[in-house]
């Protein structure tokens, strides 16, 4: 498996570009959800990039025209990881007729006008950054959702790489596959076209712990006492609750062959068929995101991370965390007040 330079530790920049809420895709949201002093603290706290996820509607209008007022955000977001020496991802989060958390908008994946728009905004993105190379990787989609989006996406993402290496030939290019990007999702990834191809996962295993009482998943408890998870713990124990609370979907979290108590060893075992298509192919890995709910016991996040950081580095994969703040995983906000310290050094 070839490494990643550049890219250690991060954090994702979540909700200022994208899932900004109904009512805050606005110059006043843009202007002051992140600040340059947000970039200095990244730095304080030992980072080398950031996750920008931007959403396809603040940078391009729906009929594939750039919108330079959004595009500005992302020049200013250029301009003060230089200043600060870091790295980034420029991730686009939502495609025009995509977005990974409302099942009813996936028209993407089946309408030619929409992908031919993605496909363009991704040759003007390369055209426009491609310069920052040195810094900079473009993502293609986050978290790309249901098995039968396989082979359109394959034949998408081909699209996109074509288009961007038409302007430039070595930027390099991340690609994450289905169930919202999960390790079983780069299985069913086409072999990377060329050599700065990165494979990218997120991880936020086990849900049932990372999740616990999110108000977003239909089948959550609303009551504490019925959601409220400890880690450590037994892994039978959190795949009882993961399938009650996920169904089978997730099943992927848990292979056969578990330590019965979570540890590192549980991340380990969970990330090997990444690291079998990382040597099979000879491609970098990323983890874009992971990360714990602001619902859970601080003590046990602090715990989780610790876990999940010694199979990262075990592997020398790199990661961004997500994310800086609000978000419901904010790394900044006050409920990790107590163990920040402790939990910096396990990113």
């Amino acid at each position: 498996m070839r490494k990643l330079e550049g890219f250690h530790k991060g954090v994702n920049l979540g909700g200022w570009l994208s899932q900004c809420g109904a009512q805050n895709y606005n110059k006043e949201h843009y202007d002051s959800f992140m600040i340059e002093k947000d970039f200095a603290l990244v730095k304080e706290w030992g980072l080398d990039h950031v996750r920008v996820p931007v959403d396809a509607e603040v940078i391009q209008e729906e009929n594939g025209a750039l919108k330079e007022d959004g595009l500005a955000y992302v020049d200013k977001c250029i301009e003060w990881c230089q200043k600060y020496g870091l790295n980034m991802v420029l991730d686009l989060h939502k495609a025009h007729g995509y977005v990974f958390d409302d099942e009813s908008n996936c028209q993407f994946f089946y309408q030619e006008k929409l992908q031919n728009i993605f496909v363009d905004l991704w040759r003007a993105l390369a055209e426009r950054y491609g310069k920052y190379k040195d810094f900079l990787m473009l993502e293609l989609l986050n978290e790309v959702t249901n098995k039968e989006f396989a082979d359109p996406w394959n034949k998408i993402a081909a699209r996109a790489i074509k288009a961007i290496r038409e302007v430039d030939k070595d930027v390099r290019i991340v690609v994450g596959g289905i169930f919202n990007d999960s390790i079983y999702g780069l299985t069913l990834l086409d072999p990377p076209a060329d050599e700065n191809i990165v494979f990218t996962f997120h991880c936020y295993s086990p849900l049932a712990f990372t999740h616990q009482g999110a108000h977003w998943v239909p089948r959550m408890p609303k009551d504490p006492e019925k959601w409220k998870f400890a880690y450590p713990g037994t892994t039978a124990g959190y795949k009882a609750r993961s399938q009650e609370f996920f169904g089978h979907d997730f099943d992927s979290e848990f292979p056969d062959t578990l330590p019965e108590q979570m540890s590192g060893a549980y991340f380990e075992n969970l990330m090997q068929p990444a690291l079998e298509i990382a040597e099979k192919y000879n491609v970098p890995l990323y983890c874009g995101e992971y990360g714990v709910i602001d619902l859970a016991d601080p003590k046990d996040a602090l715990a989780w991370y610790r876990d999940m950081n010694s199979a990262l580095e075990k592997f020398g994969i790199p990661r961004a965390a997500w994310s800086h703040h609000s978000m419901n995983f904010g790394l900044a906000d006050p409920w990790l007040d107590g163990v920040r310290s402790q939990l910096l050094k396990y990113l």
